[in-house]
């Protein structure tokens, strides 16, 4: 997993190298456009959303929603990235933090239509996503929804098809979403495919 400084180091490149492997149609970002727009068309059916991000990284999907209106909030923990980002949506609410560790205290003290997570939470561990994706659903509106878009199979065999194809590309840092497992603690998620190696989930708050 690559540290805060990592992240620093990465951020000024980050857009071209998510692109050239999105248009080449590759792991890990194939399907990347496609996963954005479902998650943006999804936050654009409701007008002035408050919206959440967690690990937002330049603020390629927010900054559109912030041009859209949107109420965006995000944590992310490369203050390269939070400068990247702010430069393009200088009134957003945007903070410095460790997510892996739970969100900083300002994020709790509101609720929020939607809470989305693109790329960034294959950082956790399988049993971490279970029990911060409950936490996050606690901060939602009724109604609201949590959408996750990122490298995500519909089975374990199907992972580790992609895996073997991969090779020396495959990140053994980052722990990717199956869904067969994922449903065990959350039997009412949908998940919308993009690619052979992405798609969308999303939990509603019941």
């Amino acid at each position: 997993m690559l540290d805060n400084k990592g992240f620093n180091l990465w951020a000024d490149g980050y857009d071209k190298a998510v692109g050239i492997s999105e248009e080449a149609n590759t792991y890990p970002f194939a399907g990347y456009k496609s996963v954005l727009g479902g998650i943006f068309d999804e936050i654009m059916h409701k007008e002035k959303a408050a919206v959440l991000d967690i690990g937002f990284g330049t603020g390629t999907l927010t900054t559109k929603l912030y041009e859209n209106g949107c109420d965006v909030y995000g944590q992310d923990f490369s203050q390269r990235m939070i400068e990247l980002a702010k430069e393009k949506m200088p009134d957003a609410n945007l903070y410095q933090g460790d997510f892996s560790k739970g969100l900083v205290s300002e994020l709790y003290e509101r609720k929020y239509d939607f809470i989305l997570g693109t790329y960034s939470l294959h950082h956790l561990t399988d049993e971490k996503k279970v029990l911060f994706f409950m936490e996050l659903l606690n901060l939602l509106d009724e109604g609201g929804k949590l959408l996750i878009g990122d490298v995500v199979f519909e089975t374990r065999s199907e992972l580790e098809k992609c895996k073997e194809e991969a090779g020396s590309a495959w990140d053994e840092d980052e722990i990717y979403f199956v869904i067969d497992e994922l449903r065990k603690a959350f039997p009412e998620l949908e998940f919308e495919q993009k690619s052979y190696c992405s798609g969308i989930i999303s939990i509603s708050k019941n």
